[in-house]
Parts: structure tokens; C-alpha cells; sequence
């Protein structure tokens, strides 16, 4: 699809206001709704046309519990379109954080439980297998410009791409992102120990460059910076890992063309397809050191 015949589609939008783009449908109309127009349901959101009709359908002691347990209106509106995973991500990281100064041993042992060595996916080498460290070496951080930067970049990309996006699928870009850059220090870094959540940050980026060149918008400010990060991966003596930025760079883009390409609701079983997919990809990968070991243990 081009930009044009994006923009010439008035699914792309939300209805009541056809200058917003949106990635999220109403579960009822199933028609595109912007952050303000989302009200939660019990499984995604509903347009304000639906809610209405909604509770004119309820009987006197319905609404009577809805007024007695329910939030009000307003305020749901505004909290379905926060960015609740943005800020719980964030808290979590810099939790995890500050746990790991504490003195006395204990922070060192929360950043060694938590961190990337890609032999500990590999029992035959190392005698214990750890996969969670896949995942987990995006909470843990080498001081606090490191941690600083990435929940800033999080935080300043969250704020647009997680009301876009919905929260479930933000979720599964980052997640996913976190994936790919721990599987591609896997294959090209095989014993360097890795922390941090660059693969996801860089993830972010990828799919803020995919979305952001589908909706027409100009990518070259953020093709930039994320040139110059890139980049800057591979000065000597910056200590960064390149591989993990690479993979999580990589992992986004794909992931984010998936979203722009089976956004109705039609696909929805396809697009939940190839995200698995995706994910099923990158553990295959995971036994490349195991069919080929001269070839990863020499990077």
C-alpha cells in the first residue's frame, strides 16, 4: 500500500476524528478509534456510539452496579489512552535498578541473575540452562546514564507508539525486540555478557521508522538518529553492544511491518500467526551454535 492510498483509506483513521491515525478498532463497529475515543471493555475497547448504545441496553440494576463499581467515563477515557505499558516498563526497570545497588552482594547477585551470557543458554558448556536471561537482560543496567538513556528513548517513543499501536501489540514489539538482540549477540557474540535494553529500545526505533513511513509521515529525523546510535556501536572502546542493537533493529522492523500490514480485523488471525512466527524464527536460531559451533564460538 502507498502513502497515498494510505491516506485515501478513511479505515486508517479514527471516525470521529479523521485526522488521528489509529492501529485500534472498536471490538463492536469494529471501526478505527484514536486514544481519546477508547473506552475499555472487557476485551479491548469500545467506541463512545458503542457505549452508548451499550447502556441503553442495560437493565435498571445494571446500570444501578456500573454508577455503584465502575470508574467514571472520563477518566477511562483518558487511561485507555495512556501508556500503561510505557510507564509499568519503565517502573519495573528502574526497580530492578536500584535493587542492584545495594550493597553488601546482593545487587551484584540481581544483575548475575539477570543479565545475558548466552553459553548459560547451552547446558552441554556450561551445565545450566537459563533462558529467562533472554528477556530478563532488559532490566538490568550498567549504571545510571545507561539505564537513564534507554527509559528516556522509552518513555519519548512509548508516549506515540503505544496509544498507535494498542498496548497488547507495544507489548509483543518489545518483548520480541528484547528477543532478537539477545539472539543475534547469541550468534555473533557468543561470549561476550551483554546488559541492558538496547535490543528493545532499537526494536522501538525500527517500528517508529516502519509505521512512521506507512502513515506518510517524515522518517529522516529518526533515520538519523538512528543511523548515528548505530553508528556509534562500533567505535572502539564505547563498550556497546552493536549485535544486540542490530538484532533488536532488525526484529522491529519485521514485527512492525506485520502490524502495518494485517491491521483489519479480518487478519487478526494472521497477523497473531506470523508474530509467532517471528518468535519461533528467532529460538530456531538459538540452535545455530549447537549444528554449528566452530562457526559462532569464532565471532
Amino acid at each position: 500500500m502507498t502513502t497515498d492510498d494510505f491516506r485515501r483509506n478513511s479505515e486508517n483513521f479514527c471516525y470521529r476524528h479523521p485526522d488521528r491515525q489509529s492501529f485500534v478498532l472498536c471490538q463492536r463497529c469494529l471501526r478505527t478509534i484514536c486514544p481519546e475515543c477508547q473506552t475499555p471493555a472487557a476485551v479491548g475497547v469500545i467506541c463512545p456510539e458503542c457505549l452508548r448504545d451499550q447502556q441503553k441496553a442495560q437493565s435498571p440494576a445494571q446500570r444501578k452496579a456500573e454508577r455503584r463499581w465502575s470508574r467514571p467515563r472520563a477518566a477511562s477515557i483518558v487511561a485507555a489512552g495512556s501508556p500503561v505499558v510505557t510507564y509499568a516498563i519503565i517502573g519495573v526497570t528502574a526497580f530492578v535498578y536500584l535493587l542492584t545497588l545495594i550493597p553488601g552482594g546482593f545487587g551484584s547477585s540481581v544483575q548475575d541473575a539477570l543479565m545475558f551470557w548466552a553459553p548459560w543458554l547451552y547446558p552441554g558448556l556450561t551445565g545450566v540452562f537459563e533462558p529467562w536471561r533472554l528477556f530478563t537482560v532488559a532490566l538490568v543496567h550498567s549504571g545510571i546514564w545507561h539505564v537513564g538513556l534507554n527509559m528516556l528513548a522509552l518513555y519519548m517513543i512509548g508516549r506515540t507508539l503505544e496509544p498507535l499501536l494498542g498496548r497488547g501489540r507495544f507489548l509483543t514489539l518489545y518483548v520480541l525486540s528484547t528477543l532478537g538482540g539477545s539472539v543475534a549477540v547469541t550468534l555473533l557474540a557468543f561470549t561476550t555478557p551483554v546488559v541492558g535494553a538496547s535490543g528493545a529500545i532499537f526494536g522501538l526505533f525500527g517500528a517508529l521508522l516502519v509505521i512512521g513511513r506507512h502513515l506518510g509521515a517524515n522518517i529522516a529525523g529518526i533515520a538519523i538518529v538512528v543511523g548515528i546510535n548505530l553508528v556509534i556501536g562500533f567505535v572502539p572502546g564505547m563498550n556497546v553492544s552493536w549485535q544486540a542493537h542490530v538484532g533488536g533493529l532488525v526484529t522491529g522492523l519485521v514485527v512492525a511491518l506485520i502490524f502495518t500490514r494485517t491491521r483489519a480485523v479480518r487478519q487478526r488471525g494472521l497477523q497473531i500467526g506470523l508474530l509467532v512466527a517471528v518468535g519461533a524464527v528467532l529460538v530456531a536460531l538459538l540452535f545455530v551454535p549447537v549444528l554449528f559451533p566452530s562457526l559462532v564460538l569464532s565471532a
